[in-house]
């Protein structure tokens, strides 16, 4: 028989999107509903989440108010929308099954175990007491399980298991909290270890290498404070210097964590976070070696807080790969690429659906956006007409795809240094294509011939886009902050293809997102070796000081100087500036990761003050040579190092604020590039530019280095459309 609806009664139909899929939200809208005494149903499909609801104006006034609040920690509304329709006098208010229509609803990042599911997992009492897959409508797997949207188990790498009659009944009630959570499981139904956990924790504690199966990808875990354990750790994955990331419980006792540091460390993100290193922090010497920063993350799944638990103590917590090899995902790639680095392998049987790294983070900005982060949408400040596929650049490569006003920009994916980098990073993508249900029709690529994701991007369907390097970078940092200029970008880095066929890297243009020109740059110098001269910092020295008018100490250079006629592309390069001080000053000549060399500058530099040295600029040319001459002989004259190093900083960044200061305007700065990851640099840059009276901006949301280029060039391609 029909049911007529109750005099008064009105019905209206809501459409909210944004990330409101594996947020808990259908289960808010139910109990929202049921307390406005409201009846209908809450559904998701391709594009978001779908509200139907019945009942008087006053409460359907109440409930919207209520949804347009960003009620759930994971959740956030880009859009509520609703409109009047018939009532039906339909009598509850129910979560009805998904409906599969066109894609694109977002997908949340993966969260950290929450509060309720911590204090269960170490609950005697409870049922999901120790079990390592707990989680609920609050945290857990997200990203880098779903296979599809709408987001529904179904289309997760959990629908591998079925439900057991407890977690059924918990799944179907409206007062549980883990109502509708699509990946509840408990150790009768779900997810199950491939090892005793006390039988990893004995073997980490007794100075053994563990490969561990995490949400996006494997780890290499060692006992942090075993030098023996970590000696071996970088000598199987053939790391020579580079830091390896600490998860512990109390980062306090390891850096000079702030109160704001810890808050981020705790937030669900839980990314790595590079903070001072304590004198007396528990961990050996060769983490980081001689670094006085340490990268530290707490613990973010159940298995990471029942390892750190059972050991006591931090564990050395690094990438499941060799060194320039993509991070292992499938459990067949981490037994073959892994046998003979781990000891052995703590796995399980949930498979990871996309790969994502761990995020990094310093000083409040991200260096590596991953796990934690992506794929939440970026903001466009002009919306892409037409759908675009951004590539990226070569090294710390993402991708970005741009809808509207929403760029979705991918996980950290490595260096493209290979054909296995090349296929995981086409694979990545086209998850990634398929879970938004965009098609590309513009192809967005760097400038460099010779990067493989240009060459990739060439070859595709669509209309192809060229955008320069630097360019790119800065209107990443313009678009992060919703600006479209025009702008002054000061951009330091390494090396990016120029307009001219040289490599820049020293540049400051004026910009907005559509184009750009190049006011000024440091001079361009020879690349000694090429490729080589970039892994041999003494090389750029060498180069410095002979432009400088000074003599070269390297016996070698006379045979490598040759090399300058065949082999020596020309760059302007702040990095290689850089990397010729380290040299010069006995800090690294010869690098074993990228950016080595500038790093330990900075780290030599540390707090000293130190007034500039003096850098001329003649027309659009900043004689960056002047710098080395002067440290030059500030070293010969028995200055010491670290005054040395703080002077070359201090004068890179009076040379550029100089240089905008001079440009004419307009009285926007934005400072991007790898370089600018620098904390002495970027501070000395932004202070002068603000004494004189500069707005600058620098990036908080996307990394300043090649990270965030993908992201810069779809910013400018949606400019360009419009």
């Amino acid at each position: 028989m029909p049911v007529s609806a109750p005099p008064g009664a009105q019905r209206r139909r809501f459409r909210v999107t944004g990330i409101v899929q594996g947020v808990g939200y259908r289960p808010w809208v139910h109990q929202t509903a049921s307390r406005h005494g409201l009846s209908g149903f809450v559904l998701n499909d391709g594009r978001g989440v779908v509200i139907e609801a019945e009942g008087p104006p006053g409460a359907l006034d109440a409930f919207e108010a209520e949804l347009r609040t960003d009620p759930l920690p994971l959740a956030r509304i880009d859009a509520l929308e609703w409109r009047p329709i018939s009532a039906t006098g339909e009598p509850v208010f129910r979560v009805r099954p998904s409906r599969t229509m066109g894609g694109g609803a977002s997908i949340p990042p993966d969260a950290a175990t929450c509060d309720q599911c911590l204090q269960e997992l170490f609950d005697p009492a409870d049922r999901r007491h120790a079990y390592a897959f707990i989680t609920c409508t609050a945290c857990g797997p997200r990203f880098t399980v779903v296979r599809s949207v709408p987001y529904d188990r179904a289309r997760t790498t959990m629908a591998d298991f079925s439900l057991c009659e407890q977690c059924r009944s918990e799944y179907e009630d409206p007062a549980d909290r883990r109502f509708h959570a699509e990946t509840i499981a408990c150790d009768r139904c779900g997810p199950r270890l491939s090892m005793p956990l006390h039988d990893a924790v004995a073997l980490l504690l007794s100075g053994g290498i563990v490969a561990i199966k995490g949400l996006g990808g494997w780890h290499l875990a060692c006992d942090a404070g075993d030098e023996d354990a970590v000696a071996r750790l970088r000598a199987r994955k053939r790391r020579d210097d580079k830091p390896f990331a600490v998860m512990t419980s109390d980062p306090s006792s390891l850096t000079e964590a702030t109160d704001d540091d810890l808050a981020l460390l705790r937030s669900p993100a839980r990314p790595i976070l590079l903070l001072p290193r304590r004198a007396d922090a528990a961990v050996a010497a060769d983490v980081a070696p001689g670094s006085p920063w340490l990268g530290v993350m707490l613990p973010y799944t159940p298995v990471h807080h029942l390892l750190i638990d059972g050991a006591g103590r931090p564990l050395v917590m690094t990438s499941g790969n060799r060194t320039d090899e993509p991070i292992a995902v499938t459990d067949a790639e981490a037994h073959e690429r892994l046998a003979d680095i781990a000891d052995a392998f703590l796995g399980h049987d949930r498979t990871i659906h996309r790969r994502c790294e761990d995020s990094v983070m310093r000083s409040g900005s991200v260096i590596r956006r991953s796990r934690g982060l992506a794929p939440s949408a970026l903001p466009l400040p002009v919306g892409a007409r037409r759908p675009v596929l951004a590539v990226g650049a070569e090294f710390k490569a993402t991708f970005c795809v741009a809808k509207g006003q929403q760029a979705f920009v991918s996980p950290h994916l490595g260096d493209l240094n290979s054909e296995e980098a090349l296929r995981a990073y086409s694979a990545d993508l086209r998850l990634y294509l398929e879970m938004l249900d965009v098609h590309p029709e513009a192809i967005v690529y760097d400038l460099h011939p010779d990067y493989r994701a240009t060459r990739w991007a060439l070859e595709q369907d669509g209309e192809p886009i060229g955008v320069q390097h630097h360019h790119a970078h800065a209107a990443a940092c313009l678009a992060e902050h919703g600006e479209i200029g025009p702008a002054l970008a000061v951009v330091l880095d390494g090396t990016g293809y120029g307009l001219d066929g040289t490599l820049w890297g020293g540049e400051l243009l004026r910009c907005d997102l559509e184009s750009f020109e190049r006011l000024a740059h440091l001079q361009a110098l020879p690349l000694p070796g090429g490729e080589a001269a970039i892994h041999e910092p003494w090389r750029m020295a060498a180069v410095h000081l002979e432009h400088a008018g000074r003599p070269v100490p390297w016996e070698r250079w006379s045979t490598v100087s040759q090399a300058l006629a065949v082999n020596a592309p020309h760059a302007s390069g702040a990095g290689r500036l850089l990397d010729a001080a380290a040299a010069l000053l006995g800090v690294r000549e010869i690098i074993s990761y990228e950016g080595q060399a500038t790093v330990e500058l900075e780290q030599l530099a540390a707090g000293v003050e130190a007034d500039p040295y003096r850098c001329r600029q003649i027309g659009d040319v900043i004689f960056g040579a002047d710098l080395i001459g002067a440290a030059h002989d500030d070293l010969h004259a028995g200055r010491p190092r670290e005054l040395i190093a703080a002077a070359v900083h201090e004068g890179l960044a009076a040379a550029f604020a100089a240089a905008c200061s001079e440009s004419g305007g307009p009285g926007l700065v934005v400072l991007s590039g790898g370089c600018l990851q620098n904390v002495r640099l970027a501070t000395s840059l932004r202070r002068r530019l603000e004494q004189d009276g500069f707005k600058v901006l620098t990036h908080e949301r996307v990394p300043p280095n090649d990270g965030g280029i993908s992201y810069g060039q779809a910013a400018v391609a949606a400019a360009r459309m419009a």
